[in-house]
């Protein structure tokens, strides 16, 4: 029974895993500038100093683009290499749903660990960003680990304490310092605030962690350093302490209490779960470790994150680890009346989303009806309709699975978190097998850049730009084999005869001197937000007296 339920578990967690990790291109923004890095790795860049369209560029330490690059070598071909690339995402998404099935077996006993999985799949928040070439992932997966370290350290120190300190490492070589900084306070407070932490055996995995996480806190930093101080300076002050302290403009700026207003739906079902157990643990209070951690781990990133100067939803991933571990045990103590509304909530409602997706399927494949047909032909102009056999076919399989996993065996009390895990895989399996080719239709750059291209002059000394992003760098460097020289920046400036401007479509900031217009586009469908302009210096820059 146990191997049934551990072999249904992999299986759905694959089946939610892969779809959208191919077929589509690099989407802007973190995608786009995201495999600009990578490519880079892939046409024999540095792993010391990540570079971008042929520039040193020092947000993130290079874990994850190292592994993408890594999977892109190994399966490019047969698959494109972004789609190989993107691979390395569900690779850490294994390991993430993975270590925290084993935080919450370590935790609560081992018929509790898939659920704690599961109901971390099944969170809203999770499911778009960690389909994406990002470093977010690599983030949750070094928490994921880390969690599970804490959580078994308490019974077996030193190897607790190796993955705690290995959790640290894998955050930090993605993102940099602030994996170590929350898990640091956590390890810290833990026996600060709570006696069952205050032991020799939780002291000795400490020690044990602060040993596994020295090669990852060292050997790429003092690599960097070496190569380059004033980068190795870029990298620590700028992109992260002054991301933190808000001394840059690195990214949005916080608003007040930002993830608290998010939370609701991002953490949905989990957060109100979780709450459940907080509640139901009043009476024999909150003294229990596997109450303890997952709060503290929650209270901590919250706190951190809120701190920050700036704050996008995609930094509230890794709380989405801590919140499923809380939520774990109220499965075996919800009332019947909730958990049988939870049940019939996900089987009518995932139910609707499944048909409603196929409805949509067949306006935009099979042209019925006509009228939805032409609406979802203008959103996206440039998409090629037409029946696919193979995305047919999946999306049946995913269909017929939803309908298994809905009248399949009932007596269990933790059912509505397996139906629920299983809706959600079946609508997103459904989303992104029937409709990622129209979806990348106006996400990508690749038809705007092969546009501009044929406009290209057929002889040119250089390519300089004004107002253009990572993302637009990295998709000219990818599809064109284009680097274009950024008049923002002084040391890379040149005097080009050709020049391109990111604008809006409204507006256009015509260069001054003898410059023509040779080309004008966007993406496909995109008539309000970007507009690229192409010009080519007409005469002879005057020389100076």
């Amino acid at each position: 029974m146990i191997s049934q339920r551990i072999a249904f578990v992999v299986l759905l967690c694959l089946a939610w895993i892969l779809p959208g990790l191919i077929g589509h291109d690099p989407w802007k923004p973190d995608e786009a500038y995201s495999f600009g890095l990578v490519y880079e790795i892939l046409q024999g860049g540095s792993w010391v100093v990540p570079t971008l369209a042929g520039e040193p560029f020092m947000e993130k330490p290079p874990l994850f683009y190292l592994s993408a690059a890594a999977a892109a070598w190994l399966f490019s071909p047969p698959l494109a290499p972004h789609d190989a690339a993107r691979l390395a995402t569900g690779f850490y998404m294994v390991l993430t749903f993975l270590f925290t099935g084993l935080a919450g077996r370590e935790l609560y006993g081992k018929n509790h660990g898939a659920v704690s999985a599961l109901l971390l799949l099944g969170t809203l928040g999770l499911v778009v960003r960690t389909h994406q070439l990002i470093t977010d992932v690599a983030l949750l997966a070094g928490f994921a680990a880390a969690f599970y370290g804490l959580a078994l350290g308490l019974r077996r120190p030193a190897l607790g304490g190796f993955w705690l300190g290995t959790g640290v490492g894998v955050g930090f070589m993605a993102k940099g310092l602030i994996a170590p900084g929350i898990l640091g306070i956590v390890a810290i407070a833990a026996p600060l605030l709570f006696q069952a932490w205050r032991t020799r055996r939780y002291l000795l995995s400490v020690a044990v962690a602060a040993v596994a996480v020295l090669p990852w806190l060292l050997i790429w930093p003092l690599a960097l350093y070496q190569t380059s101080p004033d980068l190795f300076n870029e990298w620590l002050l700028i992109n992260n302490f002054g991301r933190f302290l808000g001394h840059n403009q690195l990214g949005p700026v916080a608003e007040f209490a930002q993830y608290l207003e998010i939370l609701p739906w991002y953490a949905f079902p989990v957060l109100p779960i979780a709450l459940w157990t907080l509640w139901d643990a009043r009476d024999t209070g909150y003294a229990k470790p596997e109450i303890q951690l997952p709060l503290l781990g929650f209270l901590v990133i919250l706190l951190v994150l809120s701190a920050s100067a700036h704050a996008r939803e995609l930094y509230a991933l890794p709380m989405l680890v801590p919140l499923a571990l809380l939520a774990t045990p109220a499965l075996s103590t919800l009332r019947r009346g909730a958990a049988n509304a939870w049940l019939w909530f996900s089987a009518m409602g995932f139910t609707f989303f499944i048909f409603v997706a196929w409805f949509y399927w067949v306006a935009l494949e099979l042209g019925i009806p006509e009228r939805l047909h032409h609406h979802l032909h203008t959103i996206q102009p440039g998409y090629a309709p037409g029946f696919k056999l193979l995305p047919f076919a999946l999306g049946v399989a995913y269909t017929l699975a939803w309908i298994a996993i809905v009248v399949g065996p009932k007596r269990n009390p933790q059912r509505p978190v397996f139906i629920w895990a299983g809706g959600m895989t079946a609508v997103w399996g459904l989303t992104a097998i029937l409709f990622i080719g129209w979806l990348d239709t106006g996400k990508s750059y690749r038809s705007m850049i092969g546009s501009m291209q044929q406009a290209m002059p057929a002889q040119y000394q250089c390519v300089a730009s004004r107002n253009l992003g990572e993302p637009q760098r990295a998709m000219l460097h990818y599809f064109a084999g284009m680097i274009t020289y950024r008049e923002e920046e002084p040391k890379r400036a040149r005097d080009c005869d050709v020049l391109l401007v990111h604008g809006v479509p409204q507006e256009e900031n015509v260069p001054l001197g003898p410059w023509q217009k040779i080309w004008e586009g966007s993406r496909p469908g995109d008539d309000r937000g970007e507009r690229f302009r192409l010009y080519q210096r007409t005469a002879e820059k005057p020389k100076r007296p």
